[in-house]
Protein backbone atom coordinates (compact mmCIF):
# COMPACT_ATOMS: atom_id res chain seq x y z
CA UNK A 1 0.00 0.00 0.00
CA UNK A 2 1.31 3.45 -0.93
CA UNK A 3 0.32 6.73 0.66
CA UNK A 4 -0.57 8.19 -2.73
CA UNK A 5 -3.08 5.36 -3.23
CA UNK A 6 -4.61 6.17 0.15
CA UNK A 7 -4.76 9.84 -0.85
CA UNK A 8 -6.47 8.98 -4.14
CA UNK A 9 -8.95 6.74 -2.32
CA UNK A 10 -9.86 9.48 0.16
CA UNK A 11 -10.40 11.99 -2.64
CA UNK A 12 -12.72 9.63 -4.55
CA UNK A 13 -14.54 8.70 -1.33
CA UNK A 14 -15.21 12.37 -0.61
CA UNK A 15 -16.13 13.36 -4.15
CA UNK A 16 -17.85 10.08 -5.11
CA UNK A 17 -16.70 10.87 -8.63
CA UNK A 18 -13.42 9.81 -10.24
CA UNK A 19 -13.24 12.82 -12.57
CA UNK A 20 -13.74 15.41 -9.82
CA UNK A 21 -11.24 13.60 -7.61
CA UNK A 22 -8.67 13.68 -10.43
CA UNK A 23 -9.22 17.43 -10.92
CA UNK A 24 -8.80 18.01 -7.20
CA UNK A 25 -5.54 16.02 -7.20
CA UNK A 26 -4.29 17.73 -10.39
CA UNK A 27 -3.69 14.39 -12.12
CA UNK A 28 -5.38 12.43 -14.89
CA UNK A 29 -8.45 10.28 -14.20
CA UNK A 30 -6.85 7.10 -15.65
CA UNK A 31 -4.08 7.34 -13.05
CA UNK A 32 -6.61 7.62 -10.21
CA UNK A 33 -8.60 4.63 -11.49
CA UNK A 34 -5.47 2.52 -11.94
CA UNK A 35 -4.15 3.23 -8.44
CA UNK A 36 -7.54 2.55 -6.83
CA UNK A 37 -7.66 -0.85 -8.56
CA UNK A 38 -4.14 -1.60 -7.27
CA UNK A 39 -5.17 -0.60 -3.75
CA UNK A 40 -8.20 -2.87 -3.93
CA UNK A 41 -6.00 -5.78 -5.03
CA UNK A 42 -3.57 -5.04 -2.20
CA UNK A 43 -6.39 -4.97 0.38
CA UNK A 44 -8.27 -7.88 -1.18
CA UNK A 45 -11.53 -5.93 -1.02
CA UNK A 46 -13.61 -3.85 -3.39
CA UNK A 47 -13.78 -0.31 -2.01
CA UNK A 48 -16.28 1.22 -4.46
CA UNK A 49 -19.40 0.12 -6.29
CA UNK A 50 -19.14 1.69 -9.74
CA UNK A 51 -21.82 2.12 -12.37
CA UNK A 52 -21.85 4.31 -15.46
CA UNK A 53 -23.60 7.02 -13.41
CA UNK A 54 -22.68 6.61 -9.76
CA UNK A 55 -19.80 5.79 -7.45
CA UNK A 56 -20.57 4.64 -3.90
CA UNK A 57 -18.52 3.23 -1.05
CA UNK A 58 -18.85 -0.46 -0.25
CA UNK A 59 -18.94 -1.64 3.36
CA UNK A 60 -15.21 -2.35 3.11
CA UNK A 61 -14.70 1.13 1.68
CA UNK A 62 -16.51 2.77 4.59
CA UNK A 63 -14.43 0.79 7.09
CA UNK A 64 -11.19 1.67 5.33
CA UNK A 65 -12.05 5.38 5.00
CA UNK A 66 -11.59 6.13 8.71
CA UNK A 67 -8.18 4.41 8.68
CA UNK A 68 -7.23 6.23 5.46
CA UNK A 69 -8.01 9.59 7.03
CA UNK A 70 -5.94 8.68 10.09
CA UNK A 71 -2.99 7.79 7.84
CA UNK A 72 -3.28 11.06 5.93
CA UNK A 73 -3.58 13.06 9.15
CA UNK A 74 -0.39 11.41 10.39
CA UNK A 75 1.39 12.18 7.12
CA UNK A 76 0.25 15.81 7.29
CA UNK A 77 1.43 16.15 10.89
CA UNK A 78 4.84 14.68 9.99
CA UNK A 79 5.16 17.02 7.02
CA UNK A 80 4.25 20.06 9.11
CA UNK A 81 6.76 19.05 11.76
CA UNK A 82 9.55 18.81 9.20
CA UNK A 83 8.48 22.11 7.66
CA UNK A 84 8.88 23.67 11.07
CA UNK A 85 12.40 22.26 11.33
CA UNK A 86 13.31 23.77 7.97
CA UNK A 87 12.32 27.16 9.33
CA UNK A 88 12.13 29.90 6.76
CA UNK A 89 14.47 28.37 4.20
CA UNK A 90 13.47 29.11 0.64
CA UNK A 91 11.91 26.44 -1.57
CA UNK A 92 12.71 26.46 -5.28
CA UNK A 93 10.36 25.40 -8.08
CA UNK A 94 12.28 24.41 -11.22
CA UNK A 95 10.16 25.15 -14.27
CA UNK A 96 10.90 24.42 -17.92
CA UNK A 97 9.70 27.17 -20.25
CA UNK A 98 8.44 27.12 -23.82
CA UNK A 99 8.89 29.66 -26.60
CA UNK A 100 6.07 32.08 -27.24
CA UNK A 101 4.74 32.47 -23.69
CA UNK A 102 5.32 36.21 -23.97
CA UNK A 103 3.59 38.35 -21.37
CA UNK A 104 1.74 35.33 -19.99
CA UNK A 105 4.93 34.14 -18.32
CA UNK A 106 5.41 37.42 -16.45
CA UNK A 107 1.75 37.50 -15.38
CA UNK A 108 1.89 33.89 -14.23
CA UNK A 109 5.03 34.51 -12.17
CA UNK A 110 3.41 37.56 -10.59
CA UNK A 111 0.29 35.55 -9.71
CA UNK A 112 2.44 32.74 -8.31
CA UNK A 113 4.37 35.20 -6.13
CA UNK A 114 1.06 36.36 -4.68
CA UNK A 115 0.09 32.78 -3.80
CA UNK A 116 3.50 31.63 -2.53
CA UNK A 117 5.64 34.66 -1.56
CA UNK A 118 8.53 32.56 -0.22
CA UNK A 119 8.77 30.38 -3.32
CA UNK A 120 11.74 30.86 -5.62
CA UNK A 121 11.21 29.98 -9.29
CA UNK A 122 14.10 28.80 -11.46
CA UNK A 123 13.27 29.05 -15.18
CA UNK A 124 15.03 26.58 -17.48
CA UNK A 125 14.98 27.02 -21.26
CA UNK A 126 15.99 23.82 -23.09
CA UNK A 127 14.62 21.91 -26.14
CA UNK A 128 11.36 20.03 -25.68
CA UNK A 129 12.87 16.52 -25.54
CA UNK A 130 15.38 17.63 -22.90
CA UNK A 131 12.63 19.43 -20.98
CA UNK A 132 10.50 16.30 -20.77
CA UNK A 133 13.45 14.10 -19.83
CA UNK A 134 14.36 16.47 -17.01
CA UNK A 135 10.78 16.32 -15.67
CA UNK A 136 10.84 12.50 -15.73
CA UNK A 137 14.22 12.46 -13.96
CA UNK A 138 13.14 14.97 -11.32
CA UNK A 139 15.55 17.68 -12.45
CA UNK A 140 12.54 19.85 -13.27
CA UNK A 141 9.33 20.02 -11.23
CA UNK A 142 7.25 20.81 -14.31
CA UNK A 143 7.56 22.10 -17.86
CA UNK A 144 5.37 24.05 -20.24
CA UNK A 145 4.64 22.20 -23.50
CA UNK A 146 2.66 23.08 -26.61
CA UNK A 147 0.08 20.54 -27.65
CA UNK A 148 -1.86 18.07 -25.54
CA UNK A 149 -0.58 14.76 -26.92
CA UNK A 150 0.18 12.07 -24.29
CA UNK A 151 3.79 11.90 -23.11
CA UNK A 152 5.05 8.50 -21.85
CA UNK A 153 5.66 8.51 -18.12
CA UNK A 154 4.21 12.00 -17.54
CA UNK A 155 0.88 13.69 -16.93
CA UNK A 156 0.02 16.47 -19.42
CA UNK A 157 -2.32 18.97 -17.76
CA UNK A 158 -4.18 21.44 -20.01
CA UNK A 159 -3.83 25.11 -19.06
CA UNK A 160 -5.13 27.34 -21.86
CA UNK A 161 -5.63 27.62 -25.62
CA UNK A 162 -3.20 30.10 -27.17
CA UNK A 163 -4.53 31.93 -30.22
CA UNK A 164 -2.28 32.37 -33.23
CA UNK A 165 -1.98 35.63 -35.15
CA UNK A 166 -0.71 36.27 -38.67
CA UNK A 167 2.50 38.24 -39.24
CA UNK A 168 2.36 40.19 -42.54
CA UNK A 169 4.42 42.87 -44.24
CA UNK A 170 3.12 46.17 -42.88
CA UNK A 171 3.03 47.49 -46.45
CA UNK A 172 0.76 44.68 -47.69
CA UNK A 173 -2.92 45.61 -48.35
CA UNK A 174 -4.12 42.91 -45.91
CA UNK A 175 -2.33 44.72 -43.08
CA UNK A 176 -4.75 47.63 -43.44
CA UNK A 177 -7.54 45.52 -41.92
CA UNK A 178 -7.91 44.89 -38.19
CA UNK A 179 -8.11 41.12 -38.76
CA UNK A 180 -7.30 38.74 -41.58
CA UNK A 181 -9.30 35.83 -42.97
CA UNK A 182 -7.26 32.69 -43.55
CA UNK A 183 -8.58 32.43 -47.13
CA UNK A 184 -7.05 35.82 -47.97
CA UNK A 185 -3.58 34.38 -47.33
CA UNK A 186 -3.91 31.67 -49.96
CA UNK A 187 -1.70 33.51 -52.48
CA UNK A 188 1.17 34.25 -50.09
CA UNK A 189 4.00 31.85 -49.20
CA UNK A 190 3.97 30.65 -45.61
CA UNK A 191 7.20 30.72 -43.59
CA UNK A 192 6.89 28.15 -40.82
CA UNK A 193 8.97 25.56 -38.99
CA UNK A 194 9.19 22.00 -40.28
CA UNK A 195 6.45 19.73 -38.96
CA UNK A 196 8.84 17.59 -36.90
CA UNK A 197 10.16 20.70 -35.13
CA UNK A 198 6.74 21.93 -33.94
CA UNK A 199 3.92 19.48 -34.78
CA UNK A 200 1.10 21.25 -32.83
CA UNK A 201 1.80 24.64 -34.43
CA UNK A 202 2.13 23.29 -37.97
CA UNK A 203 -1.02 21.18 -37.55
CA UNK A 204 -3.04 24.18 -36.30
CA UNK A 205 -1.95 26.42 -39.18
CA UNK A 206 -2.36 23.75 -41.86
CA UNK A 207 -5.78 22.85 -40.48
CA UNK A 208 -6.92 26.49 -40.59
CA UNK A 209 -5.77 26.82 -44.20
CA UNK A 210 -7.47 23.59 -45.24
CA UNK A 211 -10.69 24.66 -43.51
CA UNK A 212 -10.51 27.86 -45.59
CA UNK A 213 -10.22 25.77 -48.76
CA UNK A 214 -6.52 25.85 -49.67
CA UNK A 215 -3.14 24.30 -49.02
CA UNK A 216 -0.55 26.86 -47.89
CA UNK A 217 2.22 27.72 -50.34
CA UNK A 218 5.52 26.61 -48.72
CA UNK A 219 7.95 29.47 -48.30
CA UNK A 220 11.44 29.47 -46.77
CA UNK A 221 11.53 27.81 -43.37
CA UNK A 222 11.14 29.89 -40.22
CA UNK A 223 14.68 30.18 -38.85
CA UNK A 224 14.60 32.68 -36.00
CA UNK A 225 12.60 35.76 -35.02
CA UNK A 226 15.11 38.32 -36.24
CA UNK A 227 15.82 36.88 -39.69
CA UNK A 228 12.29 35.69 -40.48
CA UNK A 229 10.58 38.93 -39.48
CA UNK A 230 13.20 41.01 -41.29
CA UNK A 231 12.60 38.97 -44.45
CA UNK A 232 8.82 39.43 -44.15
CA UNK A 233 9.24 43.16 -43.58
CA UNK A 234 11.60 43.83 -46.49
CA UNK A 235 11.53 40.82 -48.83
CA UNK A 236 8.96 39.30 -51.13
CA UNK A 237 5.46 39.22 -49.59
CA UNK A 238 5.02 36.25 -47.25
CA UNK A 239 3.40 35.48 -43.93
CA UNK A 240 4.01 33.49 -40.79
CA UNK A 241 2.23 32.96 -37.47
CA UNK A 242 3.01 33.89 -33.88
CA UNK A 243 1.48 33.03 -30.56
CA UNK A 244 -0.68 36.02 -29.63
CA UNK A 245 1.03 36.49 -26.26
CA UNK A 246 4.43 36.56 -27.94
CA UNK A 247 3.32 38.90 -30.73
CA UNK A 248 2.11 41.41 -28.14
CA UNK A 249 5.71 42.01 -26.98
CA UNK A 250 7.66 41.11 -30.12
CA UNK A 251 9.55 44.06 -31.68
CA UNK A 252 9.03 43.83 -35.43
CA UNK A 253 9.55 47.00 -37.50
CA UNK A 254 7.83 46.71 -40.86
CA UNK A 255 5.68 43.77 -39.76
CA UNK A 256 1.99 43.85 -38.84
CA UNK A 257 0.52 41.26 -36.47
CA UNK A 258 -3.15 40.69 -37.22
CA UNK A 259 -5.62 38.34 -35.47
CA UNK A 260 -7.41 35.82 -37.62
CA UNK A 261 -11.12 36.17 -38.28
CA UNK A 262 -13.17 33.68 -36.29
CA UNK A 263 -12.46 30.84 -35.91
CA UNK A 264 -8.84 31.60 -35.10
CA UNK A 265 -6.37 28.71 -35.04
CA UNK A 266 -5.22 27.83 -31.52
CA UNK A 267 -2.57 25.64 -29.91
CA UNK A 268 -3.09 24.20 -26.41
CA UNK A 269 -0.55 25.09 -23.75
CA UNK A 270 -0.08 22.39 -21.12
CA UNK A 271 2.06 21.57 -18.13
CA UNK A 272 4.01 18.30 -18.07
CA UNK A 273 4.45 16.86 -14.56
CA UNK A 274 5.26 13.53 -12.99
CA UNK A 275 2.17 11.36 -12.26
CA UNK A 276 2.01 11.89 -8.51
CA UNK A 277 0.09 14.17 -6.16
CA UNK A 278 1.01 17.81 -6.65
CA UNK A 279 3.33 19.38 -4.09
CA UNK A 280 2.22 22.62 -2.45
CA UNK A 281 4.54 24.51 -4.79
CA UNK A 282 3.23 22.79 -7.90
CA UNK A 283 -0.38 23.25 -6.75
CA UNK A 284 0.31 26.99 -6.37
CA UNK A 285 1.73 27.06 -9.91
CA UNK A 286 -1.34 25.33 -11.32
CA UNK A 287 -3.65 27.72 -9.48
CA UNK A 288 -1.70 30.69 -10.86
CA UNK A 289 -1.93 29.32 -14.42
CA UNK A 290 -5.64 28.54 -14.18
CA UNK A 291 -6.30 31.95 -12.65
CA UNK A 292 -4.47 33.56 -15.55
CA UNK A 293 -6.62 31.68 -18.04
CA UNK A 294 -9.80 32.72 -16.21
CA UNK A 295 -8.72 36.38 -16.27
CA UNK A 296 -8.00 36.20 -20.01
CA UNK A 297 -11.49 34.84 -20.73
CA UNK A 298 -13.25 37.77 -18.99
Amino acid sequence: MELRQVRYFAAVAEELHFGRAADRLHIGQPTVSQQIRRLERELGSQLFDRTTRTVTLTHAGRVFLSHARALLDAERAASEAMTGLRGERDVTLRLGTSTGLGGRLEKMLSALAGRAPALLVELVSVPLATRLRHVRDGELDAAFVRGADPVPGLEVLPLWEEELVAALPARHPLAADTEVAAADLAGLPLRIAAHEENPPLVAAVTGACQAAGFEPIPGPAFTNDQDTLAAIAAGRPAWTVYYAAQAAIQPAPGVAFRPFATPAPTVPTCLAVRPQPASRELAALLDACHGLDTANRR
